[in-house]
């Protein structure tokens, strides 16, 4: 028991306590981790939703509910010459591409699977692109894509993000598009 931890210490340990469990955690057993009652910590559970935390209740305990593996979506805009380098950038610092996604105003989303993980796939995307008389997605939306990165963790992602903003491959998103 951990006496005289403050509130968001406190639901800190709980995430913690709740990532590192294979079965669900019951108050009871949070609050006795934590030095609290089991009101304090259903008051913490809620707090900790509010703040975008899947965390289910069950008969059991508590479950928190994410990806095993961080993911990100970036919006990019580059032209087709820049393809490759913006793939080689973001495996090389760790991330896997795991789709392209284009919004388009008249047609809608549209989205196609990639699961490019390294310089290999980079090399198989480009050459299949280029025997083909298919063009990439991002010319239908002039040059402007979104892609869904994983790594494993959170601050590869930001890594790759300062990467793609460093080479001017970032792109703005519009207020519609944030939701």
């Amino acid at each position: 028991m951990e006496a005289g931890m403050h509130g968001a210490e406190r639901r800190k340990k709980i995430l913690e306590l709740l990532r590192a469990s294979d079965a669900p955690l019951s108050g009871g057993a949070l609050g006795t981790a934590t030095g609290v009652s089991r009101q304090v910590v259903v008051q913490d559970i809620a707090l900790l939703r509010t703040e975008g935390y899947a965390i289910t209740a069950t008969a059991r305990g508590y479950v928190l509910d994410e990806p095993n593996t961080p993911t990100r979506r970036f919006k990019v805009c580059h032209t087709n010459e820049q393809t490759e380098d913006e793939l080689n950038t973001i495996v090389d610092l760790g991330g896997c591409v795991i789709d392209v996604m284009i919004n388009h105003r008249v047609y809608g989303k549209m989205t196609a699977p990639l699961n490019i993980k390294s310089r290999r796939d980079v090399q198989a995307f480009m050459r299949d692109i280029h025997s083909g008389k298919s063009m990439p997605l991002l010319n239908v939306t002039s040059g402007y894509h979104f892609h869904t990165v994983s790594a494993e963790q959170q601050e590869i992602l930001d890594e790759i993000e300062a990467a793609l903003r460093e080479k001017g491959y970032l792109a703005p998103l519009l207020p519609y598009e944030e939701a």
